[in-house]
């Protein structure tokens, strides 16, 4: 396998270089680290992963729950202690120092909103999602979705509601609960093998797949360290056989898996950049994750090819019939225009424009969903918040800016190679084009 070309060869965005010696730099990392292993304490499922050193997760876990404005103390001094950045050098490795400096100004940024959130603050869904994500989601009305709806009409012929017609053609693909294992794995394979064609991955990588149920998402990694993952897949819903390649790429290969294992290799191994050993979930880091985690799934199968994949390989082992795909995937083409739908529920329901009861209402007329999935996505929004822009409005954003530095269908080797070091490098997502309040 070929040698890649060295992370951030390819990012040409203005930088700036932190005015922090590294050795301070250093110091503000490690502080950020164990404050972020403190809020934890305070807030179940903070700390998405961690792979510092252990000795300071036992800290934290001994220490308990700190006083929130003693949190909040330590975080404003370390956001003083960074200060602002400013213009020096040339060449990749001073950007990546400038892109470190500004990634944990943003970082910190998140971490002091998820304090004023833990004492009791309340912001208004686009204002959290500024301060926890660095980027506000654009708006639509309902007006906006009605012609995706039209189209969806006349796609999905029959009596009764659309939605209720088009759960019932989608249950046509639902893979039996005896395949699940052999279609997942076989995805999984597929994913990894298109991603090792283009990328180098650390030797001895891995993950294992489980099955769960009775959780508030569809699918989770959960990023163990030493390029190591365990992936959950939630049966508690039937899934769709479009599904397997969703996750399978999303979780696994280039997704999470692969995002959090290029940090882990570039970032701490190499750099010794200890800020990348711990992911606050809540944090401008969750926008490139998912993001690109989303749009991986179009990197990794770009065009017609992930169809044709799921047709000729993954409809017979979940035994449907490979001759109805077309219209499937006709059918899901155009479910993709309603993303944004979600996210509107989603405002509305936080914003306490909507009750849970209208937000499920909304879900169903105007993302198609089954009632039991549009109550299971409310149950997302209670635990998860306006982190449901991070899937769509992040997939928008990692597209545009791969797609600008040349990366499109027509060149797969430069699109693999911006995606790749994309999610090597500390990216944020203003640096990405998103509206945010830096």
């Amino acid at each position: 396998m070929r040698r890649q070309a060295p992370v951030a060869a390819l990012m040409a965005a203005p930088l700036v270089l932190a005015a922090v010696p590294s050795s301070h730099m250093n110091a503000l990392a490690d502080r950020y680290v164990k404050l972020v292993l403190a809020v934890g304490q305070q807030d179940d499922g903070y700390v998405d992963a961690y792979y510092g050193p252990p000795e300071w997760k036992a800290q934290a876990a001994n220490a308990g729950k700190r006083p929130l404005p003693e949190l909040a103390a330590e975080a404003d001094a370390i956001a003083a202690a960074l200060g602002p950045a400013t213009p020096d050098g040339d060449g990749a490795d001073s950007q990546m120092v400038g892109l470190r400096h500004e990634y944990l100004r943003a970082q910190v940024s998140a971490v002091q909103a998820r304090i004023r959130m833990l004492s009791g603050s309340k912001l208004p869904f686009d204002q959290e999602s500024k301060a926890l994500y660095d980027a506000v989601a654009p708006t639509y009305p309902a007006s906006h979705f009605d012609a995706v709806l039209k189209e969806l009409d006349a796609l999905v012929p029959g009596v009764g509601a659309l939605a209720d017609r088009v759960e019932a053609f989608r249950q046509q693909y639902v893979i039996p609960a005896t395949k699940l294992e052999p279609v997942f794995r076989r995805a999984i394979a597929e994913c990894r093998a298109r991603t090792t064609a283009a990328m180098e991955l650390p030797a001895g990588e891995e993950f294992r797949l489980e099955f769960v149920t009775n959780k508030p998402w569809s699918g989770y990694n959960w990023y163990q360290g030493n390029f190591h993952s365990l992936i959950q897949v939630n049966t508690e819903l039937p899934i769709y056989i479009d599904r397997a390649i969703d996750l399978a790429c999303h979780e696994g290969y280039p997704g999470h898996h692969v995002y959090n294992l290029m940090l882990e290799q570039h970032m701490v191994k190499e750099r010794g950049w200890r800020e990348f050993s711990v992911y606050p979930l809540y944090s401008p880091q969750s926008l490139i994750a998912e993001g690109s985690a989303n749009f991986g799934i179009d990197v990794a199968f770009p065009g017609p090819s992930r169809a044709a994949f799921e047709r000729d390989v993954l409809f017979p082992l979940a035994g449907l019939d490979p001759a109805t795909a077309e219209r499937y995937y006709t059918v899901l083409a155009r479910l993709e225009g309603l993303s944004y739908a979600g996210n509107e529920a989603a405002r509305g329901y936080l914003d306490s424009r909507l009750t849970a009861a209208q937000a499920v209402d909304w879900l169903v007329t105007y993302t198609l969903t089954s009632r039991a999935r549009a109550e299971q996505r409310v149950r997302f929004f209670d635990a998860y918040r306006s982190y449901v822009i991070n899937y769509n409005y992040g997939k928008d954003l990692v597209r545009r800016y791969v797609e600008e530095r040349g990366g499109t269908v027509e060149h797969p080797d430069v699109r693999w190679q911006v995606f790749r070091d994309l999610i090597s490098s500390p990216r944020l997502p203003s640096g990405l084009g998103a509206t945010s309040s830096r």
